[in-house]
């Protein structure tokens, strides 16, 4: 049996046990823009470490804004609203700055 055959019956057998049910973002599209905006090397590096159960800064940035952007969808005042939306805009800034900083660390060292 082939290795693709094996492994797609045992993505069909955890489907039909429910186990990507409750899954975090479930029927939304992924957001892969600032992931492929990144250079290759730093992709697949960051695809390493994740896969390795570590997430590194800009990672947990991006969470951060895909999180505080699900909390402004459900916020009902507007002080609440702004509230999220300064915080959006202070991660984004913050992750904007950090990607930066690598991008200068790599040209200084090239």
């Amino acid at each position: 049996m082939a290795l693709d055959r094996v492994v797609e019956e045992i993505i069909q057998a955890a489907m039909a046990r429910g186990e990507f049910d409750n899954l975090p973002g479930r029927g939304k599209p992924l957001d892969l823009e600032a992931y492929f905006a990144l250079p290759e090397d730093e992709r697949m590096a960051l695809t390493l470490l994740r896969n390795a159960g570590y997430a590194p800064e800009e990672v947990q940035l991006l969470r951060d804004i895909a999180e505080l952007k699900d909390r402004l969808a459900a916020a009902g005042d507007d002080a609440s609203r702004r509230a999220i939306h300064k915080a959006i805009d202070d991660k984004t800034l913050a992750y904007n700055l950090l990607l930066d900083r690598r991008r200068a660390r790599r040209k200084s060292r090239g």
